[in-house]
């Protein structure tokens, strides 16, 4: 009897399961080696500021499959909104569209955050200077807001349940003012805060350069999602 089709993982496409199941064991594996030999895998494969002798090009890529060996909520909010809304884009797109969308997303998430970093690092002082060259960036977060992005875009008015709210908020309203709150919160700017705001903003900002690009193309060709 074969009952992949009513177990977890039957119910998600191939490329939700399988981003949500490689962060899975690569968050494992980071929780492990950091606990038993010290070894930080966000020192090789987490995105590096471009300036620093550490920083390589593979990096923009990596960077997305790493999460915080520390905690198990940072993989496990980002895996969860994947599961959420990702889902439904791949059964809208197609696993194909999706893997691109997904991947385009978080690369333009690092690029945004290497940007917004070299503009940083021209006026602030050397003791912070060196703090940003030195710093690292992991997480999935960037391509997760360019999916919200995409499930607002596509399915702006989707009742969404939101703690700790006990009213339903459409899904577009949910998109804009998170996208408001990530801004602030980037401009503020504030000590202690080690949140890659920008890479959020920058992965919803490429988000909506390739809607509209997918758009212009398939009425181009006559295909309609």
């Amino acid at each position: 009897m074969d009952n992949t089709r009513n177990s977890f993982a039957g119910v998600l496409p191939t490329v939700t399961k399988n981003i949500i199941i490689i962060n899975g064991i690569i968050w494992l594996a980071q929780f492990v080696l950091f606990r038993r030999a010290d070894i930080d895998l966000s020192q090789q494969f987490g995105l590096h500021f471009v300036a620093s002798d550490h920083f390589r090009i593979y990096q923009l890529v990596t960077y997305m499959f790493l999460h915080d060996p520390h905690s198990i909520s940072h993989v496990f909010f980002n895996m969860f909104a994947v599961f959420m809304f990702g889902r439904t884009l791949e059964q809208v797109w197609g696993s194909k569209r999706f893997l691109s969308y997904y991947l385009v997303t978080g690369i333009g998430a690092g690029l945004i955050q290497m940007l917004v970093l070299f503009l940083r690092v021209q006026t602030v002082v050397p003791v912070e200077m060196f703090s940003m060259v030195n710093s690292v960036t992991v997480g999935a977060s960037g391509a997760v807001f360019g999916i919200l992005l995409a499930f607002g875009v596509l399915f702006p008015n989707s009742q969404l349940f939101i703690i700790p709210f006990p009213f339903p908020i459409k899904a577009k309203w949910f998109v804009i003012g998170y996208g408001l709150l990530e801004l602030a919160f980037g401009v503020a700017n504030r000590t202690g805060d080690n949140v890659a705001h920008f890479a959020h903003l920058g992965g919803m900002l490429f988000g909506i350069f390739m809607i509209l690009y997918w758009k212009k193309k398939d009425r181009k060709y006559g295909r309609f999602y």
